[in-house]
């Protein structure tokens, strides 16, 4: 198994789906098409969105960050068979992902689909999914700057963060789904945080079994039938 893989480049793509159409188009995702693999030019794609580089000469990464600290911490459980590639499908198993060099480095090898469904509680949309990113933080990056307040900052930053990956995962015609309640230090183990990495919000994502969508026109009498005169 490779120790490090190499994220396909990521696309800036003029023709892709306006901000406005995802916007109104985002929903949580709780089901899935099982079986049915994301590939790798998609978990790029969302990788970049949630915490890539968008500015090389300032190092500047996809998420606002309170005086550019950057405390999270990106992790993905690739399920088996959940993520296609060229040469097949990636191995299963933790990765944390590298923004800096676009790239996933092995953490741990093997299937966590069933141990990450049991510390989220049961919740059966973490077993039909491809893979689930992990996003953890270094809290004191920021409150080393910030003090106490800058716990405030990075809850700030993880919804940033979330919020991106709901928004290309929409673009991208996949789904996903936030899950906060999960026991932490169970997560921790069997995605293979270090001690200084606290896990605060899990996206499980996968091809979505129907597409959600709204038309203008609906949002527009919604609006109109709420105004006061």
């Amino acid at each position: 198994m490779p120790k490090r893989i190499p994220l396909p480049l990521p696309k800036i793509r003029r023709d892709s789906m306006p901000i406005e159409i995802a916007l109104a188009a985002r929903r949580s995702i709780r089901k899935y098409r099982k079986g049915e693999a994301i590939t790798l030019e998609q978990l790029s794609q969302l990788l970049w969105a949630c915490y890539g580089v968008s500015d090389p000469s300032r190092r500047f990464l996809t998420t606002p960050s309170a005086g550019a600290t950057y405390p999270l911490e990106i992790y993905v459980a690739v399920y088996p068979g959940g993520v296609s590639a060229d040469w097949g499908f990636v191995d299963p198993g933790s990765y944390r992902y590298d923004p800096y060099s676009h790239s996933l480095e092995l953490v741990k090898e093997g299937d966590t689909r069933y141990k990450l469904f049991k510390a989220c509680l049961d919740q059966p949309w973490v077993l039909d999914a491809s893979v689930a990113i992990v996003i953890g933080a270094v809290y004191e990056r920021t409150t080393s700057y910030y003090g106490s307040r800058g716990v405030r900052y990075v809850h700030f930053e993880v919804g940033h963060a979330g919020q991106n990956i709901y928004l290309e995962a929409t673009a991208l015609g996949l789904g996903t789904v936030a899950i906060g309640a999960f026991y932490d230090d169970e997560v921790s183990s069997i995605m293979g945080l270090p001690p200084s990495v606290k896990p605060l919000y899990i996206f499980v994502v996968g091809v979505p079994e129907t597409q959600p969508s709204v038309k203008e026109s609906e949002i527009s009498s919604f609006i109109l039938a709420n105004r006061k005169e």
